[in-house]
This record gives structure tokens, sequence and C-alpha cells, in this order.
């Protein structure tokens, strides 16, 4: 009679947290034992163990990992503290995924290019004017003033979309010049509580000198936030509303946002640094204001850093692209824009890993199958700033993402780790 009890008692608990899990997101990715989707429940556990020795060799305070195969969540779990006082991480908590955000706003726009809005190589000049007659800096003089030459090409929105426009990246830049020039001209470049707006400070952008002529090599830049502006223009909506109609919404992305509603504070993970052996509030710095995304003007919608998800939320946003275009009924992309996106647009500039940039992502090509560890040619992938990664194989339908919230933190040897334990668990 106790035994039915319980069993009773146990199965009610299993089935609340269900409906509850299902309430928060009604198109959740299904769930499946690993060995259903072709996965080594074993190997898989091998996670449990990189987390638990991650923690205690403080390397990060605490890990989210999400793994889904063929469509289904075989593995999902969070170890370690949510912020310095120990407050327990959930798979519900929510990071600022920062960079990661630069795929959905490349997303954001490839649905205007669907729908004939605007041509890859149209110049940006275009529908922002004061990028018209671009520069490219010579040199940096004392006095903060610099000389320079005309760019030998228009700025395209390819170039954007695949970071070769020369555009620098301001207090994240390599080059202390643009550092400088950037600070000065009082770029935005990341985040910021801040009373301003892509319309104010993109027109900014477009006054200061390159690191190159467009389309010259690749470099990592704030192009994409230029891109978000364009989605503005060319939708009449603000980005976030644009994203939340025509992304989020349809892919029940119910906790991703630039800016968190209030309800949903207290999920937010802290920014945690290692300070004499202790993790501590990281603060704020250059690029990135402490109270963000949940305090200030909150009128700036970084189409390059801006948003804050769940694991959950973004493995929905892979797995429309692994599933070309759609997911549970709601189609985003077509497959041929899909494959388009995906394709390697600039060559192999990542060469010890045979990848990539397609138009929105890095994408592994034929010679990573010799590194190891790297997935399928196709595989693609990216990160954010306060240590996050994902990647997806659309051959083997496979989707990974491990998320951390930390500034400096050197000695993370997560993310290559479970790259290679999710990887090595494919059984079929």
């Amino acid at each position: 009679m106790k035994n039915t009890f319980l069993k009773q008692f146990v199965l009610g608990l299993c089935l609340c947290g269900f409906t509850a899990f299902a309430q928060q997101n009604t198109y959740e990715l299904p769930l499946a034992k690993p060995a259903d989707a072709g996965m080594r429940t074993y190997h898989l556990s091998y996670i449990d163990s990189l987390a638990n020795e991650a923690i205690t060799e403080k390397q990060v305070p605490g890990i989210v990992a999400l793994v889904v195969r063929d469509g289904k969540v075989v593995y999902h779990k969070a170890f370690g503290q949510a912020d310095p006082s120990g407050k327990k991480l959930q798979t519900s908590s929510i990071f600022r995924i920062a960079s990661q955000t630069k795929a959905i706003t490349s997303t954001a726009a490839m649905i205007l290019w669907e729908r004939g809005k605007f041509q890859l190589d149209d110049p940006i000049a275009k529908y922002i004017p004061e990028f018209k007659d671009a520069q490219v800096l010579d040199s940096l003089l004392p006095d903060g003033s610099y000389t320079s030459h005309q760019a030998d090409k228009p700025i395209t929105i390819r170039h954007l979309l695949t970071h070769t426009s020369g555009i620098g990246y301001g207090a994240i830049d390599g080059d202390a010049r643009f550092r400088k020039l950037y600070e000065d001209a009082g770029i935005i470049d990341g985040f910021t509580t801040k009373n301003i707006t892509l319309a104010e400070n993109e027109p900014k952008l477009a006054k200061m000198p390159l690191h190159h002529n467009p389309g010259e090599r690749f470099t990592y830049s704030e192009g994409i936030d230029v891109v978000g502006y364009l989605v503005e223009l060319l939708s009449g909506k603000k980005l976030d509303v644009f994203m939340h109609e025509e992304i989020f919404e349809p892919l029940a992305m119910t906790d991703t946002y630039f800016y968190i509603p209030k309800e949903k504070h207290e999920r937010l993970v802290a920014v945690q640094a290692l300070e004499n052996g202790k993790w501590t509030d990281a603060g704020s710095n250059a690029f990135y204001a402490a109270n963000y995304p949940i305090s200030g003007a909150q009128t700036f919608f970084s189409g390059g850093a801006g948003l804050s998800s769940t694991a959950l939320d973004y493995a929905q946003f892979l797995q429309m692209y692994v599933n070309g275009g759609q997911l549970n009924g709601k189609r985003i992309l077509s497959p041929t824009t899909v494959d388009f996106i995906l394709s390697n647009q600039i060559g192999d500039i990542w060469a010890d890993q045979g990848a990539g940039h397609g138009l929105a992502f890095k994408v592994v090509g034929e010679g990573a199958s010799a590194k190891g560890g790297q997935g399928s040619p196709g595989t693609f992938e990216w990160g954010g700033y306060f240590n996050t990664q994902y990647f997806a194989d659309p051959k083997q339908k496979l989707i990974g993402i491990i998320l951390k919230q930390t500034l400096g933190a050197n000695n993370d040897q997560t993310a290559w780790k479970f790259r290679n334990i999710v990887f090595s668990s494919v059984a079929e």
C-alpha cells in the first residue's frame, strides 16, 4: 500500500513538473532517452564529470549543458552556482548570450532578403547614406585625429554579414587604434544602459575608418549591429519587435529578450570573475554595463551582442536550421535559403580547422574530419563574450550548447571537452 502511494506521488510530481515545463514553452523540443535517439547514454554521462571537475577546479562557477539529437532533447542539466551567493543554477536560467545574437540578427535580415527587400551585394550606403565614401585608416595621430584613404569599393550587406566589411569592434578590437577612435567618438559597441538607439549609433559608426578595404579579409566587427539597423529600416519595426514576431514567437522562444521582463529578473545568471580563489560579481568594464539587460533606458537593440536566452530557447532556434528552416510546422526560412546561409562565403579563414564563414555562422569544411571532434562538414557554430558556445551538425542532426557566464576564465577547458564528448556519444 505504501509503495503504491509512493509511486503515485512520484509520478504526480513528474507529471506536474512536465506540465509546468510544457506551459513555459509551448513548442519545446520533446524529451527522449539517449538510446532512442542513437546516442550512448553512458558516454553522455561524461558531461557530468566534465562539469563537476571544471567547477571543482574553479574553471567556471556553473554550467548548463544541453544536447539534442534528431530533434529530441537527450541531455539537459545544470551544475554549480548562478551567482556569488551560491544560488543554484537551473536549466531554465537565463544567460547573456552576447555574440550568439549575431546569428539571430542575420536570420532576421535573411527573412527580409527572401521577401525581396534587398540584394546581398547592395551597398549599405543605399539604405544608410552615412556609409558612402568609406575611408580606410592609415595612421592615428597623437592628438587623436587620423589619416586615411578612400576604400576601393563600397561596403555591401554581404560584407557586413561575413565580417569582411573592415568595420572595427571598439572596446574589444584587436587594434588599440580602433579602441581609441571608437571611445573618443562615443560609439556603443555592445551592451549599454544609456538612452541611445541604433538610429543614433550606426550613422556615427559609419563615419569611423575601416581596418581594410571591404571584402579584403575577415575582421570580426560591429557590422551585425549595422545589419540590425538595416532590419529596422526595411521592416519599419524596432529590431526587438521584428525578432519577436518573426522568430521568437513562431519558435516559442519564450525566454529570449534584449531586455528581460521584471518577473524573470531572478532567473538571470550573474557574470562572475575569479578573485583570490573566489567567484565574485564581475562588475562593469569598457564593453559591458553590469546591469544590462535589466535596467537603464532599454532602448539600444544590439544586433551583434544584445540578447539573453536559455539553452532550450537557443536549441529551438538551431533546430530550425537543422530542419531546413522550420520547426513544429512554423517555417522561418526556405530550405534553399538555409543551404545558402550555411555555405562558406569567404574560404577557409580558420585553416587549421578547415572552416570558413557563411552568412550567419562559422561553418566547418571538409578538412575538419582530419582534426577530429569538429563534426561533419557543414557543422555550424559560434559563441558569446560571456563564455557561451554552441554547435549544430545537420548531417548527424546533433546540437550541443554549453552556457557559462564568466569574464576572464582563461583556464576554462569545458568547450572543447564538451564538444568531443557529444560527438563521440553518437552511436548510430
